[in-house]
């Protein structure tokens, strides 16, 4: 039944026959006692209902559905929770591994956390806290220049920026990142974002829509913005419209995630491989589990620029 080789192949199908006739079936909690195992893997994600978790969910979700381990989710919405399931779970027997994703964890918690018995794998966590520990990564600076790139390559000069809050107490990194890859290949060109073209606050289709307001209704407005996530996208060009302008005629949107949304309004935007990331991190943990690597296994992924139907040229004149 384990699938091991101390029976004789002849013995194993008899006795498969036998269970089959009886309708026998192994107990889940008698395995786990046999194994000195949960055969459970936690998974602690920040904000289980935005896309991207949930595309990278989906990730974890196809590894596991091969093996016989059942997924845990804790969903994290505040510090405080964040804290407590850092705090207790990788010193628990409520799991036989466990994957952080998108979520930082406080210095004073990372010892902890590498002296685990349990393996802990981080995915799309850029902290140089977790440098030392299993990881899946992606390059948020780079996604943020191959943005610029594309919009510079159009001929877009006037670019405009939207993104997450700067103080924000998760100590997220990756709406700063892309901003800093935005930033940084701008210069390069000569071309720097007034002030008042970049907009920060929390993290929302609508809240992205009232700065793109601000932002459109200026005196001058850009001809292009790039913003930190697709969601943020999204009411970038809901602001758009319902102030008369035509996207991507007379303003280009560039977003960062490449969630199912994106293809569905043909929003260009910037791949960072959520389902793999998921995925990877899954095959990492079950091979931590089987057997402890002496170096952290690290992958890495890179962004990906998808050209859609919501960036174009300037308008003449206009740039």
């Amino acid at each position: 039944m384990n699938g091991m080789d101390v029976v004789r192949p002849e013995t194993r199908d008899r006795i498969l026959a036998v269970m089959q006739e009886l309708g026998f079936t192994p107990s889940p909690a008698a395995r786990r006692l046999s194994l000195g195992r949960t055969l459970t893997v936690g998974v602690v994600v920040s904000f289980l209902t935005r896309p991207q978790a949930a595309e990278r969910l989906r990730g974890v979700d196809a590894v596991l559905a091969d093996s016989e381990f059942d997924l845990v989710i804790y969903n994290v919405e505040s510090v405080q929770k964040r804290d407590h399931y850092l705090g207790t779970l990788a010193q628990s027997q409520r799991t036989d591994g466990l994957l952080v994703m998108s979520l930082p964890p406080p210095a004073e918690a990372v010892p902890a956390l590498s002296r685990a018995q349990i393996p802990v794998v981080f995915i799309d966590v850029h902290t140089p806290f977790v440098a030392l520990m299993p990881r899946v990564t992606g390059d948020d600076v780079m996604g943020g220049e191959l943005a610029a790139r594309h919009l510079l390559s159009l001929g877009h000069r006037a670019i405009g920026f939207v993104g997450d809050a700067v103080e924000d107490p998760f100590g997220f990194t990756s709406s700063r990142d892309r901003e800093q890859g935005l930033n940084s290949e701008l210069a390069r060109a000569g071309v720097a974002i007034p002030s008042e073209w970049v907009g920060h606050g929390a993290h929302g289709r609508y809240e992205a829509r009232d700065l793109a307001h601000r932002m459109l209704t200026a005196s001058r407005r850009p001809t292009a913005i790039f913003t930190a996530s697709d969601t943020q996208a999204l009411g970038v060009i809901a602001a758009a419209r319902e102030i008369g302008l035509h996207v991507p005629d007379d303003l280009s949107v560039v977003g960062y995630d490449d969630i199912e949304a994106a293809d569905y309004v043909g929003l260009t935007t910037v791949r960072q491989q959520l389902f793999e990331s998921g995925r990877r991190g899954a095959e990492i943990l079950l091979s931590e589990i089987e057997a402890r690597s002496d170096e952290p296994p690290i992958s890495r992924l890179a962004p990906e620029l998808v050209v859609r139907a919501t960036t174009a040229p300037p308008k003449e004149g206009r740039g």
